[in-house]
Parts: C-alpha cells; sequence; structure tokens
C-alpha cells in the first residue's frame, strides 16, 4: 500500500490568505476580524493587491456572516484613506448617503436636502445607481428639479458654494469602491462595501445621515459612527433604504452625538397608510416643490426628513422644533 503525499506548493501564502483563513475557518474556528485587520485587509483591496478569486471569496464570507461594527470602522477608514479627500475650501454640514434608490414612492428626501440646503445648510450628497430596473436613482432625479450632479470633487466643491447642495456619484471620488459595488449582479449579492459606502462620509462632515433597509443594520451603524468618532450621525429604516421617513409608520431613529448614543422613535403622521403610486413619475418632484401639485403623503415625507435632519444638526433641540422648523421651511421655499 502507497500512501501519495499532498503535493506541497512551493509558493509562499498570498498577503491576503490570512484575512480570508480567518473569516472561512469553518463553523468552530472562524471569527470576525478586528478593526485593524479590517482595516488593512481592506487597505489590500484598495491597493489593487488582491485577487479576483480571493475578493469574491472575502466579499461573500463578510456577506454571510454580516459585518460587525469594527469590520465596517476599520474599512471605513482604510477606504477614506484610499479616496484622499480633502475638503479644505468648503466646510460641509451634513453628509449625505443615497445607495439603494427608490421604488415604491419618488425620492422624496432630494426635496427635504433641497430645503435645508435654501436655508443655507451645506449638503453633499453621493451614492451609486444600481444594477435594478425597477427603481429610480437619485443621479437621474436631479434633472427634474433642474440639477446637475458633480462629475469630479472639484466641482462638487464649486456647487456647494454655489447652492450648498451637490450630488457626487461614488465612481468620481472612490473609483475602487464603485467598481466592486458594479459586482452585485455578477455574485449576485451586495456586499459589505454597500454598507461600508454608506458611512464613508468623505468630506468628514460633522453629521452624517443615513438610510438602511434591513432593520438589523440600524444598530451596526449606530456602532460604526462611534467608532469612528463621528460627532454626530443618525441611521434610519428609511423607505426602499434611502434615507427619508414614512410619514405612514413610525421611524426609530439611532443616533450618536459626541460618542453617547441614543435612540429615538419619530411617531407616524398619518392614522391610516396611503395607496402607493401606480407609476413612479419624476416630474412630480418638481411640481410639489414648486406647490403646483399638492400631494399629503410627499409634504409629509419631505418635512419629517428635513426634521429628523435639522435635529440631527443641533438646528432644534426636540422634535416639535425640529418638525415646525421644517414645515416653515417647507412654507417659505416658494418666497
Amino acid at each position: 500500500m502507497t500512501f501519495t503525499h499532498h503535493e506541497q506548493t512551493n509558493q509562499p501564502e498570498h498577503v491576503f490568505a490570512e484575512f480570508i483563513r480567518i473569516l472561512g475557518k469553518g463553523k468552530k474556528g472562524s471569527r470576525p476580524l478586528t478593526q485593524d485587520e479590517a482595516y488593512r485587509a481592506m487597505r489590500l483591496i484598495m491597493a489593487d493587491k488582491v485577487l479576483p478569486v480571493q475578493l469574491g471569496a472575502f466579499l461573500m464570507l463578510m456577506r454571510v456572516k454580516e459585518e460587525t461594527p469594527e469590520e465596517l470602522a476599520g474599512f471605513v477608514l482604510a477606504a477614506r484613506a484610499a479616496c484622499g479627500m480633502v475638503a479644505d475650501e468648503v466646510h460641509i454640514d451634513l453628509d449625505w448617503s443615497s445607495y439603494a434608490g427608490k421604488r415604491r414612492h419618488l425620492p422624496w428626501f432630494l426635496l427635504s436636502a433641497l430645503l435645508l440646503a435654501h436655508n443655507g445648510i451645506n449638503v453633499f450628497m453621493h451614492g451609486a445607481k444600481g444594477p435594478s430596473a425597477d427603481r429610480v436613482y437619485t443621479e437621474d432625479m436631479l434633472s427634474f428639479l433642474g440639477l446637475r450632479a458633480a462629475t469630479s470633487v472639484a466641482e462638487a466643491k464649486q456647487q456647494l458654494l454655489a447652492q450648498h447642495f451637490s450630488y457626487l456619484s461614488l465612481e468620481h471620488f472612490c473609483s475602487k469602491l464603485h467598481e466592486i459595488i458594479e459586482l452585485r449582479p455578477v455574485l449576485g449579492l451586495r456586499s459589505p462595501v454597500h454598507t461600508l459606502v454608506r458611512l464613508l462620509n468623505p468630506f468628514n462632515a460633522p453629521c452624517s445621515i443615513q438610510g438602511i433597509f434591513h432593520p438589523g443594520y440600524r444598530p451596526v451603524h449606530q456602532l460604526a459612527a462611534q467608532l469612528l468618532n463621528q460627532p454626530h450621525a443618525a441611521v434610519l429604516k428609511g423607505d426602499g433604504g434611502e434615507t427619508e421617513c414614512n410619514p405612514d409608520v413610525e421611524c426609530l431613529v439611532q443616533s450618536v452625538h459626541n460618542g453617547v448614543l441614543s435612540d429615538e422613535i419619530w411617531p407616524a403622521l398619518f392614522a391610516r397608510r396611503h395607496v402607493k403610486p401606480e407609476q413612479l413619475d419624476p416630474k412630480q418632484l418638481a411640481l410639489v416643490w414648486h406647490g403646483e401639485l399638492v400631494d399629503e403623503y410627499a409634504q409629509a415625507a419631505v418635512i419629517g426628513t428635513a426634521a429628523v435632519a435639522l435635529k440631527l444638526l443641533g438646528k432644534a433641540t426636540t422634535q416639535q422644533e425640529a418638525q415646525a422648523l421644517a414645515a416653515d421651511f417647507w412654507r417659505d421655499r416658494l418666497k
């Protein structure tokens, strides 16, 4: 009887193999990455020092186990360092991520952001278009409001100085992350990058607001923001996964303010749910904004979302004050 030895390869182990092994060593042997390990892994990914087969394995192992706050914080720090953004010429008040797209309702949150911008609050919005044909994405909606997406960091800064609002697609400031997001149709699943981009806050704004779809991600974002020493952050389960309060249901907002965690429920604004529109007509965004169309649901979504942002920004101390201020902004927008 002859025993055949497993052939030992003479190749040294790839530097990234360590991270795949930590995540993939079976039910008993695997564990989450520490914040430092996550940072090192993402540095290698961002520097293109990872083979495609390794990246796929890593993303899917992370997807199956789901990210911890420590892993997310490590990923974000590495991605930020690689993107190398600086907000020297312009101060951003509020970082607003928009990566989900809307399916049931129009992106009324865009009007909330414009409401803040109209009142001198600098809002930087970043996002990406997804593969889904049945969703409307923020970038495609801007033209209906007479706005243009920025195509570079420099242009985003110019827009912020001129109009207190700018939308910049991920591909124009962090192309590597955009490449990974584009793998979704290939892998069939979203990856940790879909979560990390929401926390990216590339200009290092003092306030950051995020929408998620799966409620389980809300506390993960909140704790990651705390680990990132984000001064003020709020995360909520928004309509379709965007940062938009659905006025028909109560909204739990989980925040961090200077290291202190807080959870707050914003009550529903209507007793009965509205019927969702048969189809989404983006022209209605401008009609509602200009007061040419009155839509009870849209108006409540706009004001309610703006109110959460105003409270996060410290422009109001109570929900009632924030709601009243947002309603004033809405009433005065046409002047």
